[in-house]
């Protein structure tokens, strides 16, 4: 069984990058977190956009920088229906009338229908229509097919969507409807006839929730006086492992290759990012790698936060699954307010644990979440 080696401050580009990490352990020297606000201005909301917009083909489309600011209007015409020989539940989308206009400039709109399971339990993914262009009243006659068991509908809600299809990728969202179809009576002849349903402004509870990101199974360590460290300075270090993710969810095809990447926030610098080789052909990938981050001083562990994301690596572009953002989740750093110290209960408890009980492990497994992914600095 050769030990790996450890790769010290191991090079790490940008989120599609192509180099292969064959790293286990790593290390990574927070030197001191930089205390001027300066250094946490390149935090702001809209830092992630950039991120979050490659991550074609999922949900989080649904999220893209995109919902346009367009007032929902108009309506749509569909019927839905379960065909029993088929085990396939079929959703006739018709058309669509009086949408609203989403390029404003040009004064058209080129709409399309996108439909989704939630909440997306079983990884059906999406189904869409083809792209009517130039019109508010666009026709389909197009059948979307879900090849699904009758009785897992009863916990399953369909969200169908209208959107706009921008030629550079920016999607405007022109409203939806969403169908609770544990209480859909399918027998009942009328519910298999074509009906008008208004299209309403984004109110997916379930979409914005995305209870499908999976989990993730770490254990922290905070270690305030390492061994060989120089007793003059009193700084400690976070020990950071990551054991395996659960339940990933696939965006594409059936195949799934992911990595994690790791970030000390306040500090976005490329230097300080690491990350774990990439695991193939599984959403249950074991990961087993440890990251030390030095340079902790006690009451930076206040003011810090672990960024976690996890990535699915394909060759054009990383895209985004789902993190953890670990920290006391305050709101704020070393005095300056900050949108990414928001970590949820369960993540702060795991933080907290790991400071009142010094050279422990602490594990937990914690759900992963959307994050707006801080950008990275030089």
């Amino acid at each position: 069984n050769k030990k790996p080696v450890p790769l010290l401050l191991q090079k790490i580009f940008s989120s599609d990058d192509r180099e292969t990490d064959t790293a286990s352990e790593s290390s990574y020297s927070l030197g001191r977190i930089k205390k001027s606000p300066s250094s946490l201005t390149n935090l702001s909301g809209s830092s992630g956009m950039a991120s979050l917009s490659s991550v074609s083909g999922s949900l989080m489309s649904i999220y893209s920088a995109d919902f346009g600011n367009v007032d929902v209007k108009g309506n749509i015409q569909f019927a839905i229906d379960y065909v029993e020989q088929l085990n396939e539940l079929h959703i006739f989308i018709c058309q669509c009338k009086d949408l609203a206009v989403a390029d404003v400039k040009r004064q058209r709109s080129d709409p399309y229908v996108k439909t989704y399971l939630l909440p997306e339990k079983y990884k059906l993914g999406k189904r869409k229509t083809s792209v009517k262009k130039k019109t508010f009243n666009p026709v389909y006659n197009e059948i979307l097919r879900y090849k699904i068991e009758k009785d897992l509908l009863k916990n399953q809600s369909l969200n169908i969507s209208v959107w706009h299809n921008d030629t550079f990728g920016r999607n405007s969202f022109l409203g939806e409807v969403e169908l609770d179809l544990g209480t859909w009576d399918w027998n009942d002849k009328s519910n298999k006839q074509i009906n008008w349903f208004p299209l309403k402004p984004r109110t997916s509870t379930m979409v914005l929730n995305l209870e499908n990101r999976g989990e993730m199974k770490l254990a922290l360590q905070y270690v305030p006086h390492p061994v060989g460290g120089k007793k003059t300075l009193p700084t400690g270090e976070v020990h950071i492992w990551v054991k395996e993710c659960h339940d990933l969810p696939l965006l594409r095809g059936n195949r799934l290759n992911s990595f994690i990447k790791c970030t000390i926030l306040p500090d976005t610098s490329r230097k300080s990012r690491q990350k774990t080789r990439t695991v193939a052909k599984t959403t249950n990938p074991v990961f087993n790698h440890t990251m030390v981050y030095d340079g902790f001083r006690p009451e930076d562990l206040k003011e810090a936060c672990i960024e976690l994301t996890v990535w699915d690596h394909n060759k054009l572009a990383n895209h985004f699954l789902g993190g953890l953002r670990i920290g006391l989740g305050t709101g704020k750093s070393y005095g300056t307010i900050v949108d990414w110290m928001d970590s949820t209960s369960d993540e702060t408890a795991l933080w907290e644990k790991m400071i009142n009980s010094p050279n422990t492990w602490i594990e937990d497994t914690l759900p992963l979440r959307m994050l707006m992914v801080a950008k990275l600095t030089k």
